[in-house]
């Protein structure tokens, strides 16, 4: 029940968007922007789009888990107050 599919999900477009846009970013200027996608630097900006997507998913995992861990918490919590003989 601990494992969330969105943290390796993120940690792997992380990854790949920083290799992309990091390709877009050294290859800047280069001719075959121009000759095969209308001068636009597709590698730059998909790497973008993949860091901000690995960004959300991320961000959802970590929500994911500390909702996790507040509600073992809180079930734990009221099992102790159940079991009590006070």
């Amino acid at each position: 029940m601990g494992f969330d599919i969105r943290l390796p999900i993120g940690m792997m477009f992380l990854l790949f968007g920083l290799l992309v846009a990091g390709y877009g970013a050294a290859t800047q200027g280069d001719a075959m922007y121009s000759v095969h996608s209308l001068g636009i630097n597709i590698n730059l900006w998909w790497g973008l789009a993949m860091i901000i997507f690995a960004s959300g998913m991320l961000l959802l995992a970590r929500r994911g888990a500390l909702a996790l861990r507040s509600t073992i918490a809180l079930a734990a919590e009221q099992d102790r107050k159940r079991h009590d003989p006070k």
